[in-house]
């Protein structure tokens, strides 16, 4: 029986798969770091995390090689982390790679000086190569120190530079119009796919903030191209292999150019995001496409990464017996046996070849024609078609439980459940199922209960305890959560929760001289470097999150330090946004809300199903309250209900319009600011 290393005790999957490794792994921490500067020895730290492809295979070829191991063992300290529980460190060190010209990715292996200083690093190495390497920089350490700490120091200086002097962020005070807007879109229009949606390139990620962007600029604007470029990249999006047409739930992207082979990893923050976004494209136009890809997603949530408790786990691997997407692809002869008469029309709608439309023989499931043309060419009616295509699903479902399921990811991280449980209200809010509801409620009591202590947020949680301080995004996207679940419960504690969290959030992560957040709380772990995290990506900057968190709160509590923080930091960013919208995306959804009126919706209702009308609009820019006599909501208060009706005010900037008591007066009265 193999011996395990130090990783053995971890909560961590992605450390736990390490555990019997002959390298000497260390979890990050005080005994490794100590150990290094002890013995002076360079630093392996290497980053990756459990639904890791390349990480994987990596460790196959390297990691279990004895030769290998003792070469790593002898010449470094070895330190093995998550970067899923560890965001801080993972930013801080690739930073430091892409500032040494070399591509970012993972896994991530970076060299450093016993003191914490990068002075080499890359992604995948081969075990020739990285057995070479580590020759090297072991040679390098002893004979050529002096060159290496010199090169060591100046990483770290760059670590420590400002993001927002390095970027040239500062104070703007000028406005935002929708000429300025038109300009912002016809930036991110020149980079659009016309043929398959998406921005042009390849591999291929969904980006959500980008879209949801589109979705606001066209409401300001009614700029047609913006919202049929976005419909349609949803819909191309939705019909490609890049998601699960068996069981729902989107691959993290798609390798080539047409959303067709997955890298096949499933993470919960796609998914929670995508959630959202096709919950408002539903909103604003319902295909019964949308629809389903919501429906379905949210039963792969349940079935495949809740808890018993309530919490989501992280991702589902890519891998399967060795094999990635192995679990997925399906061989001409599968689908025969499974859809039997209907067989030509499961092949003509999922694009299934006799010789595979993916590796040979692999048939990654995906609809290259729409309904219409598929019913046409075999006579059929869309419904009829709909009904073969949802049996041939049920059957293959079946027939892939069997198969070995790629491996679980079942660390709950906070950050995470937030983006979705956003992801559950939106759906909630779009098509009115009490189902989700009772999902989106159930999650949210794990959070308060599970992950939150007297002093803010856990970041992970696994087999009953949480640990590990939580960062800025892990507040930010739980705060918008709750403050979302408010909104379609009218339960005044969500919204009390998200304002403890916001309050926290501001004593222990703003920085008064900057005038940003801080990815890390001031208690938190001194790294070498302390990072403000500002660029959108696949997931939309922690200060971007917390900016629009505190927006939307400062309006509901009419709370003007909260308010003013956000228009600040947006202020800020508004020349950066005009330069390069595509990484700025979030903070352009916000720029938006903060440029036209914010309608401040008052409700006066007794029953919550009164309002599932309005839930299922889109209005982006609005908050909604319930009137009452809560003193903490002064919006809210003096508010009655009009002869027992349910009754909407309508307020902007504190002023509320004449009292109405239908939606559609609501929408009227909304758009008529715009």
């Amino acid at each position: 029986m193999k011996n395990s290393n130090r990783l053995i005790n971890s909560t961590s999957p992605y450390l736990l798969q390490h555990a019997y490794n002959p390298v000497d792994w260390y979890p990050w921490g005080e005994e490794a770091l100590q150990k290094a500067k002890d013995e002076d020895k360079p630093i392996i730290v290497s980053i990756g995390y459990s639904a890791c492809h390349w990480c994987h295979v990596m460790e196959h070829q390297s990691f279990e090689n004895e030769n290998i191991a003792k070469l790593m063992n002898s010449l470094f300290v070895c330190i093995k982390v998550d970067r899923e529980e560890r965001p801080d460190v993972d930013q801080v060190y690739m930073d430091a790679v892409q500032a040494m010209g070399l591509q970012g990715g993972w896994p991530l292996n970076v060299f450093l000086t016993p003191e914490q200083k990068p002075f080499y690093g890359g992604t995948y190495f081969p075990p020739n190569g990285w057995m070479q390497l580590l020759a090297s920089v072991g040679d390098a350490f002893q004979n050529n120190r002096e060159k290496l700490e010199e090169s060591a120091v100046k990483f770290t200086e760059h670590l420590n530079e400002s993001e927002l002097k390095k970027y040239g962020i500062g104070s703007n005070t000028t406005g935002f119009d929708l000429k300025q807007f038109d300009e912002v879109f016809k930036i991110l229009s020149t980079r659009f796919d016309h043929e398959w949606g998406g921005i042009k390139k390849a591999p291929k990620f969904p980006m959500p903030s980008i879209w949801r962007f589109l979705n606001r600029y066209h409401y300001i604007s009614e700029n047609n191209v913006a919202l049929e470029h976005n419909l349609f990249t949803l819909s191309k999006i939705a019909s490609g292999g890049i998601y699960d047409h068996i069981a729902g739930g989107f691959a993290r992207y798609s390798v080539d150019g047409e959303w067709h082979v997955p890298h096949f990893e499933k993470m919960l923050y796609d998914n929670g995001q995508l959630l959202s976004l096709y919950a408002e494209a539903y909103k604003i136009s319902p295909e019964p496409l949308f629809k389903k890809v919501i429906e379905q997603t949210i039963n792969w949530l349940k079935e495949e990464l809740t808890t018993s408790e309530g919490g989501f786990c992280s991702a589902l691997d890519a891998d399967s017996e060795g094999e990635e997407g192995k679990f997925y692809v399906w061989t001409e002869e599968e689908i025969k046996t499974i859809s039997g008469d209907d067989f030509e029309v499961v092949a003509a709608y999922y694009n299934v070849l006799p010789i595979g439309n993916w590796e040979e023989g692999k048939n990654v499931l995906r609809m290259l024609q729409p309904e219409e043309h598929i019913a046409k060419q075999f006579d059929i009616t869309v419904e009829v078609l709909r009904e073969k295509i949802s049996s041939f699903e049920i059957k293959a479902k079946a027939i892939r439980s069997e198969r070995v399921r790629p491996g679980l990811d079942d660390k709950i991280l906070t950050s995470w459940n937030g983006l979705m449980l956003r992801g559950l209200v939106d759906a909630y809010s779009a098509i009115g199922n009490d189902k989700i509801l009772d999902l989106a409620l159930k999650n949210g009591e794990f959070i308060i209960q599970n992950l939150k202590n007297v002093k803010g947020l856990f970041r992970t949680y696994k087999e009953g305890k949480a640990s590990i301080d939580a960062y800025l995004e892990d507040y930010c996207w739980v705060i918008d959560a709750l403050h979302g679940l408010y909104e379609i419960t009218f339960d005044f504690k969500w919204l009390k929760e998200a304002k403890e969290l916001a309050d926290f959030t501001i004593d222990n992560f703003y920085d008064e001289e900057e005038k940003f957040f801080h990815f890390t709380s001031n208690s938190g772990e001194e790294l070498i470097a302390r990072k403000k995290e500002i660029f959108d990506n696949v997931i939309p900057s922690s200060n971007a999150g917390i900016a629009n968190a505190l927006y939307r709160l400062g309006l509901a509590f009419q709370d003007e330090r909260y308010t003013s923080i956000s228009k600040d930091m947006v202020a800020s960013m508004i020349p950066l946004i005009q330069k390069e919208p595509e990484y700025l995306s979030y903070w352009g959804c916000l720029l938006i809300d903060q440029s036209f009126p914010t309608a401040e919706i008052v409700v006066a209702a007794d029953q919550l199903s009164s309002i599932k009308d309005l839930d299922s609009r889109f209005i982006p820019n609005s908050i909604k309250l319930q009137a009452g006599k809560n003193e903490e909501l002064p919006l809210a208060m003096n508010k009655p209900a009009i002869e027992d009706k349910t009754t909407f005010y309508v307020c902007f900037n504190k002023t509320c319009k004449m009292p109405v008591f239908d939606v559609n007066s609501v929408v009227e009265q909304i758009e008529s600011r715009i």
